[in-house]
């Protein structure tokens, strides 16, 4: 079996050499060069058309991001971002991601070695999701489509969506979309503490509804979204006539926290048939059971469709189960939640 070809791209020679160890320690791929530039790495491309590059976001000569733009439009490739855990960090990776980057994984901030070894397995299981990814070549975004607001739907109407790998632009297609009367959004997307509150920061900007990171205890409220905070499993619970939101560190489900599962399963409990669930793009089983307890408790249940996927890991369990209502192409779930929350769609 042919082992995933890598190329680093780092200006760090000591990134370079863990990502060589990490990758080489693995069976299945092999580190077939590393670039300390851009400049440098446009050559080892043409030279060994790898299968993955893994790219800093911040180096000299040419800056990752506008290295990134480049290639995507001119020779697009399955990219996973190397992040640092800061602020800056967390805005750059958003906009790689933006520009077409698949995922991405962090640095640690403090015992490199012993943090990025630690991290080896999950880093092998991103490359391998990103060898396997759908790429497009990068196009500007067109002018965001706006939906019809629905009829006044009850308070007691819920959303609940989850996604993995390529899950932040699916998302943001998703939410754009939304008018202010939609009901209210919970939202698992895998994504480590630091990163959740910028990208809902940045969905916030764009959409009309209004999106938040979480909060333990806050109230449930119509137009509004709530992203399940990195490192915090998210749960619906009710509280008399509301919808609250409850956060915990409980241990991680299917090896995430935040866990889809956990999600769905306590919509399941707490909204049954008054819920959507939605699952979107991404790597691994994470949301097929909660989507199935969901379906079984009477809620309407989407799964994104395999061509409009970045990684049909989640959705493909989720219907393998037999927990999703519908397939549907990405362009379309907006709509498709709308319509199940009107009672329009098409019971099966």
């Amino acid at each position: 079996m042919k082992k995933i070809q890598v190329l680093c791209v780092d200006d760090s020679a000591l990134i370079r050499q863990l990502m060589t160890e990490i990758v080489n320690s693995h069976s299945d791929m092999e580190m077939v060069a590393t670039a300390p530039d851009p400049l440098i790495a446009r050559d080892l491309i043409k030279r060994h058309n790898p299968d993955v590059l893994t790219l800093d976001v911040e180096m000299p000569r040419m800056d990752g991001l506008d290295f990134l733009e480049r290639l995507m439009r001119l020779r697009p490739m399955p990219v996973l971002m190397v992040s640092s855990l800061t602020s800056r960090g967390s805005e750059i990776t958003l906009n790689a991601l933006e520009l077409g980057a698949v995922d991405f994984v962090t640095k640690p901030q403090i015992g490199l070695r012993e943090g990025m070894m630690h991290y080896s397995d999950a880093i092998a299981d991103k490359i391998r999701a990103a060898s396997r990814a759908q790429i497009a070549r990068h196009t500007p975004a067109a002018p965001p489509r706006r939906l019809v607001s629905p009829p006044m739907v009850g308070s007691e109407k819920i959303i609940a969506i989850g996604a993995s790998t390529g899950g932040t632009e699916a998302i943001r297609q998703t939410l754009v979309p939304l008018p202010p009367t939609c009901p209210g959004l919970l939202i698992t997307q895998h994504m480590p503490p630091g990163f959740t509150r910028s990208f809902a920061d940045r969905l916030n900007k764009l959409c009309q509804i209004s999106v938040k990171e979480a909060e333990d205890g806050e109230r449930v409220m119509p137009g509004h979204a709530y992203i399940a905070p990195g490192d915090n499993h998210m749960e619906l619970v009710r509280s008399g006539a509301n919808y609250h939101i409850k956060l915990h560190d409980a241990p991680p489900v299917n090896r995430h926290r935040p866990s889809v599962d956990v999600l769905f399963h306590s919509v399941a409990r707490t909204a049954g048939k008054n819920a959507v669930g939605v699952i979107l793009t991404g790597m691994g089983n994470d949301g097929a059971a909660g989507l199935l307890a969901m379906r079984n408790a009477g809620a309407w249940t989407l799964a994104q469709s395999e061509k409009s996927c970045v990684v049909f890991g989640m959705p493909r369990e989720a219907i393998a189960a037999g927990a999703a209502c519908e397939v549907v192409c990405l362009e379309h779930v907006s709509q498709k939640m709308l319509n199940a929350v009107v009672g329009q769609a098409q019971r099966i």
